[in-house]
């Protein structure tokens, strides 16, 4: 793929920043037919489907970061300098083409496209259907910038495609795809990983638990349960599980606040066997898959451990492999929990919500991938990138 000057991509994403921001009527009257025609049978993707003047101007702040921040191309990692005389440097190289099928979301229009483009690659954008007004704007805004500097509108990429024209297309791409991102739940990463003929890096799904420790701050633990499960139940980084030590203090009086303040809040919960002892009226955890739901919902799940390891063996086995958190004053508990639970994110009293670009320091996310090749966790602009050696002799031979 012919690499494209930094000058040239930071003009056509100033171009982007300024149609963005003097087409938002245009863009509000499509999420309009969009929003109209949504049934709000599922509050988190209505949520998520939603634009505003806000809104707006955080895709436009989320272009400007990108174009701010250092072309990742063409960047050297290492070089060496052999005794036969070759001289190897190893430079980051784009992807290529790469494919995101996401839903509801089309501020993902925006942050995976400014990052495709800035990092070199191709990408083709299949959003889902319930965003197709408002993504079909945006793309040709995207198509107005690139048009201004020559440059073919090939680079993003619409497709509207219905289910089974996506597996058809999965199949059989009409060109060379290199990377696919199925930003969702599992139904559509099983999906695609079935379908598809290329590497897939798998993201989205969520899942995440928050561990109470014996040592806990209770008020700090309880004002990050709340952040992280009522703050934003559409986002991938939203709490679903909590587990309590069943050694902390005034076990039961603590299991009878968290009760009341989650319902309070508007949360619903379910518990297991051991805290259905204390909180009897309480809605009993009907089967073991349940622990391995995402819920994007006002819902969660009360479980008791009796050991940290116990703890850390529930998450390995249920969550996503997204975010875990353990609410403890034992640095050294905390230590081991986090070098032993299997996500992408772990924290020490902390919400599970600062697993995002932007709140930790990469800033615009294709993704969170909690795949582990090629990288795990937030996909900024410098982890679209792949690598590529160079090799320069003067005649040598391998003997």
């Amino acid at each position: 793929m012919k690499l494209i000057s930094t000058e040239i991509k930071n003009k056509v994403l100033a171009a982007m920043i300024r149609i963005l921001d003097e087409n938002r009527e245009q863009l509000l009257n499509a999420n309009k037919k969009d929003l109209d025609l949504f049934t709000k049978d599922d509050q988190a993707m209505y949520d998520r489907l939603v634009i505003n003047h806000k809104k707006i101007d955080e895709m436009i702040t989320a272009v400007t970061k990108v174009k701010d921040q250092d072309d990742p191309i063409h960047q050297q990692i290492t070089e060496q300098q052999l005794e036969n005389g070759l001289k190897i440097i190893n430079k980051t190289a784009p992807f290529g083409t790469i494919m995101i099928i996401y839903e509801s979301r089309p501020d993902v229009t925006i942050e995976a496209a400014v990052l495709a483009f800035k990092a070199n690659n191709k990408i083709l954008l299949k959003g889902g259907k319930e965003a197709l007004n408002s993504n079909k704007v945006l793309v040709d805004f995207w198509h107005e910038a690139l048009k201004a500097y020559n440059l073919p509108t090939d680079y993003i990429q619409l497709l509207v495609l219905n289910r089974k024209e996506t597996q058809e297309f999965l199949k059989n791409p009409t060109e060379k795809i290199d990377l696919i991102v199925p930003r969702g739940g599992d139904k559509l990463i099983a999906f695609v990983k079935e379908h598809a003929k290329c590497a897939v890096l798998v993201s989205g799904r969520g899942n995440n638990f928050l561990f109470i420790d014996k040592n806990a701050d209770w008020k700090q633990s309880i004002r990050v349960i709340l952040n992280a499960k009522t703050d934003k139940i559409s986002a991938c980084n939203a709490l679903d599980k909590i587990l309590i030590s069943s050694e902390i203090e005034n076990y039961q009086e603590k299991l009878s606040d968290l009760e009341i303040i989650l319902k309070n809040n508007g949360v619903s919960i379910l518990v297991d066997n051991d805290v259905k002892t204390v909180l009897k009226d309480a809605d009993l955890i009907s089967e073991n898959a349940i622990w391995k739901e995402e819920f994007l919902a006002m819902k969660c799940c009360i479980g008791a451990v009796t050991s940290i390891d116990e703890a850390i063996a529930m998450i390995n086995k249920n969550s996503g492999g997204h975010s875990a958190t353990i609410m403890t004053k034992d640095s050294d508990k905390a230590q081991i929990f986090m070098e032993q639970v299997d996500c992408a994110a772990v924290y020490q009293n902390a919400s599970t919500r600062f697993t995002d670009g932007g709140q930790m320091g990469v800033g615009a996310e294709l993704a969170i991938s909690t795949d582990k090749l090629h990288h795990r966790g937030p996909l900024g602009l410098n982890e679209l990138v792949t690598n590529k050696y160079y090799v320069y002799g003067d005649g040598q031979i391998r003997e």
